[in-house]
């Protein structure tokens, strides 16, 4: 029985899920809450780190501000697609005002910008608005 480490969105523990039961509702074995949201995770500097690493589903990441129109529109269509990749990608946003030391180290220039991490690594960009449709055709390529 294959497993996979799941970072809980709640407590930020390390857990180990059989992919069989990702679908399942799975819970934290630490703080017992919903491991598989179908949303996004909003992440701060301390967490950031180990939420992409440590997670071996690809996370995609969207790098965003209060203050761009863009991120605003694209934000229901950010969800929408965390909604619909449930158990398969994870969804996390990084509020660049909040979070400079993250925009800084990842060059971040123009938002919204998404990158997409496996285990740590930046696999693909990609900057501007996008819909839900064309954010799962964008994964999907990778």
């Amino acid at each position: 029985m294959a497993a996979v480490h799941y970072v809980c969105p709640h407590c930020f523990a390390v857990n180990r899920v059989p992919t069989e039961k990702l679908l399942a509702a799975p819970n934290c074995g630490q703080c017992h809450q919903a491991l598989v949201l179908g949303e996004p995770v909003n992440l701060t500097s301390a967490q950031f780190d180990k939420f992409i690493s440590r997670n071996e589903l690809p996370v995609v990441v969207d790098y965003w501000a209060s203050w761009c129109g863009p991120c605003k529109m694209m934000a229901p269509h950010f969800a929408k697609a965390a909604d619909a990749l449930k158990g398969r990608v994870l969804f996390a946003k990084v509020d660049t005002e909040a979070t400079q030391d993250i925009a800084s180290r990842y060059q971040i220039r123009s938002i919204p910008t998404l990158i997409l991490f496996k285990q740590g690594l930046e696999v693909k960009r990609m900057s501007g608005a996008m819909s839900a449709q064309q954010l799962m055709q964008w994964l999907e390529s990778v």
